[in-house]
């Protein structure tokens, strides 16, 4: 089995470790990989067993250590929980990416208010009580990195409105928090993501695919984002060499948000994605077969 190859040194985590949420999939998956393969302990959190019992498998295959726990983040007693073990287990949490979290296609007019605040649980309020008990019970005596994970929402997202607005929340949280924090040596930055290839493709209805098969069209880099290439940012908020960094946001979206009217974009192969994760796979969306 081939390797991680990642652009970070090796072993520069060595030592660390990093509790991942929604770590059994995606940009998630991705990342602890990566952090594993440099040395991490990663602790990766989610709702299925299964599927981080799969992330698990694999990265003990690598070579790499992690262990699990099933965590809904929207839970208070279960996150506190969650986190009291990692400590139990390890004795410090050094580094946190805040990735679990999801929406789903609606107009805003037909947004329940049940909905909404589904949607806001889990895209906010799940990632502040993770941040805020991870702070209390770990980083507030020893510090460390905190990263969390939005999404494109420059602009505003029309029919995702509801996600939107909770994402928008998560930045101007993580803004706060890398000023309240900073006198613990903690900090907190986030990671914008624009349309990346992964297996969430596949969980969208079919007019959502079909925006989604043509969204290329409006990158000025013309493709589709890699996991790899947001996991390498999430790696470097969390790095030494982002000691000074904090209450940044660092956009992976190919651009987007820099296309405007004045502007017609050619199409072109000029942009080579880094593909740096080895057990990555398209979603069938794109050709893939799982």
């Amino acid at each position: 089995m081939s390797k991680y190859e990642s652009t970070f040194a090796a072993g520069s985590f060595a030592g660390k470790v990093i509790v991942i949420t929604g770590g059994g999939s995606g940009i998630g998956r991705c990342t602890a990989h990566e952090l594993a393969s440099l040395g991490a302990t990663v602790v990766i959190m989610g709702r299925n067993p299964e599927k981080l019992e799969a992330v698990r498998q694999e990265i003990v295959e690598d070579g790499g250590k992690v262990s699990t726990q099933v965590c809904d983040i929207r839970d208070e007693a279960q996150v506190i929980a969650a986190v009291d073990q990692v400590i139990a287990d390890h004795g410090r949490i050094d580094g946190l990416v805040n990735n679990a979290g999801g929406q789903y296609r609606a107009g805003l007019e037909t947004i329940s208010t049940k909905g909404f605040e589904a949607v806001v649980k889990n895209n906010l309020t799940g990632g502040f009580i993770f941040m805020r008990e991870v702070y209390n019970r770990s980083m507030a005596a020893h510090g460390g990195s905190i990263v969390n994970i939005i999404a494109d929402i420059s602009n505003g997202w029309p029919n995702f409105a509801h996600s939107g607005a909770a994402r928008g929340g998560m930045l101007t949280l993580s803004e706060s928090a890398a000023c309240e924090w900073a006198e613990s040596g903690v900090r907190v930055n986030t990671v914008a993501p624009g349309c990346i290839a992964t297996s969430g493709f596949d969980k969208y209805d079919a007019a959502a695919q079909a925006d989604i098969a043509k969204y290329a069209e409006r990158v000025p880099l013309r493709r589709f984002g890699t996991e790899a290439e947001v996991s390498a940012a999430i790696v470097f908020l969390l790095s030494a060499g982002a000691a000074y960094i904090t209450g940044t946001c660092v956009r992976v979206d190919g651009g987007v948000p820099n296309a405007r009217q004045t502007h017609d974009l050619t199409a072109h192969e000029r942009s080579k994605p880094y593909n740096g994760f080895h057990r990555a796979y398209l979603p069938k969306l794109l050709g893939g077969e799982k």
